[in-house]
């Protein structure tokens, strides 16, 4: 099985625990903490300092303040629903992954150009799944892909089944995590 990139979505900092509890129990040691809510960076600094086996990481950061403020709380790797100039400097600077949304061959090529091999592919549902990314995978064949949107258990082995995907990120990890923890 390929790696899993929980998307989650913290609204209240008492959550954290109850998630990325929930998440190890299913055997996922990783958490994309999205920048949708007002507590995401104090969630990202609690998750880091309490969960140090887990790989930690911020999700939908859409600018370089973003980011800063998600570096700053001990993300590490950032990922982001389309690509930002501004954050893939950053993050190179710095040393920490980013996986930037890109869904077309010009977004491809512009991360190329910023030294980057492994993006989201987001919403993988809308812009026409694994058979895009196996598309887009002929003439950028170093590239890699993070799936989000439209992937969950009923379709997760053909994906990972794949090469070219590096992982796989979804909200429905979370789910299913909680469901499991609840009902044992």
């Amino acid at each position: 099985m390929g790696r899993k990139i929980p998307v989650v979505v913290i609204k209240e900092l008492s959550e954290t625990d109850k998630i990325l509890t929930a998440l190890k129990e299913s055997g996922i040691n990783c958490a994309e903490i999205t920048f949708r809510t007002a507590c995401a960076s104090q969630a990202i600094e609690y998750a880091c300092k309490n969960y140090p086996d887990m790989e930690i990481g911020a999700g939908t950061v859409i600018n370089v303040e973003q980011c800063e403020k998600a570096l700053k709380a001990g993300a590490k790797f950032i990922v982001s629903p389309g690509l930002s100039v501004g954050v893939a400097k950053l993050c190179k600077e710095r040393g920490i992954p980013y996986f930037p949304g890109c869904v077309t061959p010009t977004e491809i090529m512009q991360a190329l150009e910023l030294g980057i091999e492994v993006v989201k592919f987001f919403p993988a549902n809308v812009y026409g799944g694994l058979k895009a990314m196996k598309a887009l995978s002929a003439p950028f064949p170093q590239i890699k892909f993070i799936p989000t949107g439209g992937v969950d258990s009923s379709n997760i082995d053909e994906f990972f089944a794949w090469d070219k995907i590096y992982a796989v990120g979804g909200s429905f990890f979370v789910k299913e995590s909680l469901d499991k923890m609840e009902n044992r």
